[in-house]
């Protein structure tokens, strides 16, 4: 039987107004009394109905945005998306960060939840197998994911494996045989994994043998020894580095200064995202660009679209929204040929090569 307000007010010994005061404006009630109903909440698994405020006509027009973090000024920029048409259309925005962690993305749905919040913007570890997003889907929270590369559920992204496919042959057409990818821990991010199929997917078809990815701490403001021990020691080192996002070639590229290599000479260096910021740095960096503003844009359109009951309006027919992408050229990549070493032939990355969407 599913578990009513009353349940919860008789369960914590306070009135049924108490708890409603304690779920729907929870600023207004005794810290301990509060404590007291969500333990109550907790322990009853009592989840208020979307479907039944919306039947009483009650809207908050709050939406909630769970974000991995905003020190990557990727998702701020998507975050500066949805505020712009959020604000314009009078909605408010509540917001939470994940840190990459599980644990930390259930609290923060479970909270917005008990927020009312009419619908949710978020950037998960996994979309494809997510319980959290699982129950979402069974309660009826209404939801969009951005950056998930993902064609089960609502979401907008670009084509991760294709843009990174698309990148790592450029690092093949300049000459580089021994190219290694640079990621944080996969297991933390859906979009690495796609990524590194792109990057393995380049690698086979120019004949290439390609190599797991360097996984590296996503918080870390420095590279560790072994780390940069493993990239400039030996005479089968790699040429060169793609970084799956901006912000981690940025500490690449420090790394490889404090260990006197120059950059493109010594290291070619690869980044994804196309910040804006990247094109500031000495020399600018090269970089797969992905419309984050837009996507942002894009998940808010469809959100609303959604909470409105007005989906079809948008004209499209699949879950997933992809976005294009672009290979924005930079000043940190140099052609091997320049440092007197054999270069790959050109028919190995020929343009009319095929992108095979399913890889081995």
């Amino acid at each position: 039987m599913i578990p009513t307000i009353k349940d919860v007010a008789a369960h914590a010994g306070f009135s049924i107004a108490t708890v409603s005061r304690a779920i729907n404006a929870p600023h207004t009630v005794n810290p301990v009394t509060l404590d007291k109903v969500r333990q109550s909440i907790d322990a009853l698994n009592f989840r208020p109905s979307p479907l039944g405020r919306q039947l009483r006509g009650e809207r908050t027009r709050l939406i909630g945005v769970i974000l991995p973090t905003l020190a990557n000024p990727v998702f701020a920029e998507c975050l500066q998306g949805i505020d712009e048409l959020a604000s314009a259309q009078g909605y408010r925005l509540m917001l939470m960060t994940t840190q990459y962690d599980a644990e930390r993305e259930r609290h923060a749905i479970e909270t917005l939840r008990e927020q009312r919040v009419e619908g949710l913007i978020l950037t998960v570890a996994d979309a494809d197998t997510h319980p959290l997003l699982d129950d979402l889907d069974r309660a009826g929270l209404l939801y969009v994911l951005m950056h998930n590369d993902t064609v089960r559920r609502p979401s907008v992204s670009v084509d991760n494996r294709l843009a990174a496919y698309d990148g790592v042959r450029q690092l093949i057409a300049h000459g580089h045989r021994r190219i290694l990818m640079l990621a944080g821990t996969l297991a933390a991010s859906d979009r690495a994994r796609q990524r590194h199929l792109g990057y393995t997917q380049a690698m086979q078809q120019a004949g290439l043998t390609p190599a797991p990815a360097l996984e590296v701490d996503f918080n870390a403001a420095e590279l560790s020894p072994a780390v940069l021990a493993h990239l400039t020691s030996g005479p089968n080192r790699p040429t060169a580095l793609f970084c799956s996002n901006d912000l981690l070639a940025m500490v690449v590229m420090r790394g490889l200064r404090r260990a006197r290599l120059q950059i493109p000479h010594d290291m070619s260096i690869l980044g994804f995202d196309g910040l804006a910021m990247g094109e500031l740095l000495s020399p600018p960096l090269a970089s797969i660009c992905a419309p984050n503003r837009e996507i942002g844009c894009a998940a808010w359109r469809r959100l609303l679209a959604r909470v409105s009951g007005n989906y079809e309006a948008l004209g499209e027919t699949s879950l997933a929204l992809t976005l294009p992408h672009s290979v924005r050229e930079g000043a940190t990549i140099a052609a091997m040929s320049n440092r007197g070493e054999t270069s790959v032939s050109p028919t190995h990355v020929s343009a009319a090569e095929p992108y095979a969407r399913n890889v081995a």
